[in-house]
């Protein structure tokens, strides 16, 4: 027999090791109901699950911590979702950083190095691997 419809949903606590997750188990993963889930895609760009070939939504691990996160800024913390967004968005954005090289061992180059474009490396190395099959 199954919960009544306005029972509150029980949370799981430990996200399983998958590389996709439905949306009903997102849902009890986090302990709301599927259509906070749908709600929260409109209010949150940076949650976008893919959709199957048969229109079913398919949530990464990265979205499944997202929405953990939402739950808990909007429902322990209180914010409003205009709040939540804004937070959120703010997070996202990396902490301007010192340009420094990177460090690399005797004899390599570093995988990224400022002062070349990484794009114009792998261009080289390509053009380089299309000579040697030639």
């Amino acid at each position: 027999m199954s919960a009544p419809r306005n029972a509150p949903v029980e949370p799981t606590h430990e996200i399983p090791d998958k590389l996709y997750f439905r949306i009903g188990e997102v849902a009890r993963l986090a302990g709301i109901k599927p259509y906070v889930l749908r709600f929260w895609e409109t209010e949150f760009p940076s949650l976008g699950p893919r959709k199957s070939g048969t229109g079913h939504r398919l949530y990464r691990r990265k979205d499944v911590e997202l929405v953990l996160e939402i739950k808990r800024l909007l429902y322990e913390k209180r914010f409003t979702i205009e709040g939540a967004r804004k937070t959120l968005e703010s997070r996202g954005k990396p902490e301007p950083r010192a340009s420094k090289p990177a460090k690399a061992r005797a004899g390599q180059t570093p995988l990224f190095d400022d002062s070349a474009s990484v794009l114009e490396v792998v261009r080289k190395e390509l053009e380089s691997l299309a000579e040697m099959l030639k």
